[in-house]
């Protein structure tokens, strides 16, 4: 039995391919310097799970597969290459998960909405029958899990660009959501970001397609590159007139919100295998962004040769991801949302979607920065990122994969023209200020990519 061991096991990407592989009958094994929920999980299903490196750990190992967080001088990493044991990145890995003739790989890529559209891609195929394998960058809340070793021929995966891990996938069929710079520590430019994933679009070959949103600009820069170089293009968006364009098109009209917490809509298909039409979906996810998502679903399923109407009724049962919207509960009238969006834009677009589900409620941002570089390089847009909101808090940045710098958050607070921002440095604080001074009717979401999520459970463990 092959035997691969995972470093930084606890990340949602690596905890995927590891429960993955484990369900294909590798002997897996991990480590990582804290035991997280996904890590605890795949321990509570026979994975050995260490906490914290050591070089014992890649003991006996024929595999290492690391994390982008980990360095080359990890002592796991140093370890394993002196003993000769292959140690690989996501980016040489997954590739091979997911190659032809074997199966029909479907990548989900964009700076925002990758891993609801993953999650989405792989609930419709499932309940159509298809059965597939699946690497979700967060937990599906249909499934329960964020990973799956499906028998049928479609792999579903989330293609992450930092750095650069999508490079390395084998896709048919390739989503991309929106463009915008991100990863500055990674890509120093916008035009470095661009060009990634017009390298990324390459990937699609001649017997699959590229599917794009025609709302984004920098995915549309992708598609008319594609268009050229002779590869199928799929464009999605939602369309506010009648207008005609050329090329196929999924086309959402008569979008509103619905009683659901989402929003319902039609939608109009111009495939090359004909037209086709589509009434009264509805979605219980919040935001247009996620009727955007849903279109890009619905354009794999048109590709793949789905029905389409059965492909929307699986749409409408789709609950979301962790972390993504994720209303954690309701205490003495309050409700608590966690969101993972740490760029300016997915904070604007979380707080619309909050707006619309909750436009009486008086809305709390709580809003955890992340990496010193990302702040840094989008100062001005996270200073004008929380218009919807009527209250917002600021936490001092949690620094991730970054070494500790003198830069506070409370730089941006300041440069906040928004009359009710308040800079409080530590989660503990945050919790003690929301608890005191909380009514019902009101709504917080805490929106991290760091640990921040913690405020939550606090906040409703003392609400009760």
């Amino acid at each position: 039995m092959t035997h691969v061991h995972f470093i930084g096991i606890g990340g949602s990407g690596l905890s995927a391919i590891a429960r993955l592989l484990l369900e294909q009958g590798y002997r897996v094994s991990g480590s990582d310097r804290a035991l997280s929920a996904l890590a605890a999980e795949l321990q509570k299903e026979g994975v050995t799970v260490s906490v914290g490196h050591a070089s014992a750990n890649v003991a006996g190992a024929d595999w290492v597969v690391r994390s982008s967080a980990i360095p080359d001088d990890n002592v796991e990493v140093v370890a394993a290459q002196a003993a000769g044991i292959p140690v690989y990145k996501r980016s040489d890995f997954l590739g091979q998960l997911m190659a032809p003739p074997e199966k029909d790989g479907i990548a989900i890529a964009g700076t925002h909405g990758k891993t609801t559209t993953t999650a989405m891609v792989a609930w419709m195929l499932s309940q159509l029958g298809a059965d597939p394998s699946f690497i979700i960058g967060g937990v599906a809340q249909n499934f329960g899990v964020n990973a799956h070793a499906g028998k049928g021929r479609a792999f579903v995966i989330e293609a992450d660009e930092y750095d650069r891990m999508f490079l390395g996938l084998r896709p048919r069929y390739a989503v991309v959501t929106n463009v915008e710079h991100d990863h500055p520590d990674i890509y120093p430019t916008p035009a470095e970001f661009q060009a990634a994933f017009a390298q990324f679009a390459r990937l699609v070959p001649q017997n699959g397609a590229l599917i794009v949103c025609g709302e984004d600009m920098g995915a549309a820069q992708l598609a008319e590159e594609a268009r050229r170089n002779g590869k199928r293009v799929v464009g999605y968006r939602i369309a506010e007139n009648q207008k005609t364009e050329t090329g196929e098109w999924i086309l959402a009209q008569n979008v509103a919100a619905n009683n659901l917490g989402g929003f319902s809509f039609n939608v109009i298909v111009r495939l090359q295998t004909g037209p086709g039409y589509i009434s009264g979906i509805q979605l219980r996810v919040p935001g247009l962004h996620n009727v955007r998502n849903a279109l890009a679903a619905l354009g794999i399923a048109g590709l793949m040769g789905y029905d389409l109407k059965q492909a929307a009724n699986a749409l409408g049962e789709f609950s979301g991801t962790a972390r993504r919207f994720e209303i954690k509960g309701v205490a003495n009238g309050v409700t608590v949302i966690d969101d993972y969006a740490h760029h300016p834009t997915a904070i604007r677009t979380t707080l619309d979607a909050a707006r619309a589900r909750y436009p009486a409620s008086r809305i709390w941002a709580v809003w955890q920065p992340h990496t010193y570089s990302r702040i840094q390089s989008l100062f001005d847009d996270f200073a004008n990122s929380f218009g919807e909101a009527d209250e917002v808090i600021v936490s001092e940045i949690y620094a991730s994969r970054e070494a500790k710098q003198e830069f506070s958050a409370e730089k941006v607070v300041k440069a906040m023209a928004h009359p009710a921002a308040r800079f409080i440095p530590t989660l503990a604080e945050i919790s003690d200020y929301l608890v005191a001074h909380l009514k019902s009717g009101d709504v917080v979401i805490v929106m991290s990519a760091g640990d921040a999520d913690q405020i939550s459970a606090e906040v409703l463990a003392r609400r009760f």
